[in-house]
C-alpha cells in the first residue's frame, strides 16, 4: 500500500472513531441524568452493550467518547466535560493523577487484556511462531505491519515492549504502519491494508475478519490492565452511580463475554 494511500486511511479510520460519541439509546426526557465517559478503544463494544443494558435499568443517559488513552487523557487535562475515564493503561492514569485531574481515591484497576498477532482471515498464515528467528520481512512481502503508535498509544506500547523482549523491534520499527488507535490499527487488517496486526485479543474476538495467528507471550510485556476513575470535580449522584455499576456483576458478565480479565 502507498504511503500516502495508507495516511489517509489512517486519518479516515481515525475519524470515524472520533466520532464515536454514542448514546445508547434513541430518547430522553430532557431533566433525566446523564453521564460522559472517555475510555479507550478497545472498550467500545463492551461498553456501549453495558450502556444500553444501564439505560433500560436507569433514568440515565450514557455517553462514551472512545479514542486512544493518551488524546482523551490530554482532552481531559484541557477540561473536556467527562465523568468518567477509563485508561488501557496505567501510564495515562498516572498522568491525570499528576495532573490533579481524576479522583485519585476512586482509582481502581477495572480490566485485564493480553496481546496478539492477528492476520486477514482468508490469510493462508494459520500460525506463526514468536521468537527472534521470525522473519518480519519476509513475512510482510512489501507490506506493514498495523499497531498502535508506539509513541503514544498503549496498545503500540505494549506491542514494541514485546517485540524488543522477542529480539525483533529493530527489524519490525521500519515496517510498521502506526495507527492513532488500536481498533484503527483492527481495520487495517479486517480492510486487507495490512497483513498482519497486533492488537489486544478483545479487539480480535468483535470482528470475524480477522484471526489471531500468534499470542505474545504473556512475560514479553508488562501487564496489560485497565484503571478507572471518576473525573476530578464535583462528581455527581449518576457519574458514581455508573462507576458502581461498571464494578458489578452485570458489567462483569459482559466485559467476560467480550474476553476481558475483570478484578
Amino acid at each position: 500500500m502507498k504511503s500516502t494511500q495508507l495516511k489517509q486511511f489512517l486519518r479516515f479510520t481515525t475519524a470515524t472513531i472520533f466520532g464515536m460519541a454514542l448514546t445508547c439509546s434513541p430518547s430522553f426526557a430532557a431533566d433525566n441524568e446523564q453521564v460522559t465517559v472517555f475510555a479507550a478503544a478497545s472498550l467500545t463494544n463492551a461498553l456501549n452493550e453495558i450502556g444500553q443494558q444501564y439505560e433500560k435499568e436507569h433514568k440515565t443517559k450514557v455517553i462514551f467518547s472512545f479514542a486512544s488513552s493518551s488524546t482523551l487523557a490530554k482532552q481531559v487535562t484541557n477540561g473536556a466535560p467527562a465523568d468518567l475515564f477509563i485508561s488501557a493503561n496505567q501510564k495515562w492514569m498516572d498522568y491525570l493523577i499528576e495532573a490533579k485531574a481524576v479522583d485519585v481515591s476512586s482509582r481502581k484497576t477495572l480490566l485485564k487484556n493480553t496481546l496478539v498477532l492477528i492476520a486477514e482471515k482468508d490469510s493462508s498464515i494459520t500460525e506463526v511462531t514468536l521468537n527472534s528467528d521470525w522473519d518480519i520481512k519476509a513475512a510482510l512481502q512489501g507490506n506493514r505491519m498495523a499497531v498502535g503508535d508506539p509513541d503514544h498509544v498503549p496498545a503500540g506500547q505494549y506491542a514494541k515492549q514485546a517485540l524488543e523482549s522477542l529480539n525483533l523491534w529493530k527489524t519490525a520499527e521500519p515496517l510498521l504502519a502506526r495507527a492513532n488507535n488500536v481498533r484503527a490499527a483492527l481495520a487495517l487488517v479486517e480492510q486487507g491494508e495490512a497483513p498482519f496486526g497486533i492488537v489486544y485479543a478483545t479487539d480480535a474476538k468483535v470482528t470475524q475478519k480477522v484471526k489471531i495467528v500468534a499470542t505474545f507471550p504473556a512475560t514479553s510485556y508488562s501487564p496489560i490492565e485497565y484503571p478507572i476513575a471518576l473525573v476530578k470535580q464535583e462528581s455527581t449522584a449518576s457519574a458514581k452511580a455508573f462507576n458502581e455499576y461498571l464494578q458489578g456483576p452485570s458489567a462483569k458478565n459482559v466485559f467476560e463475554k467480550y474476553g476481558f480479565g475483570v478484578n
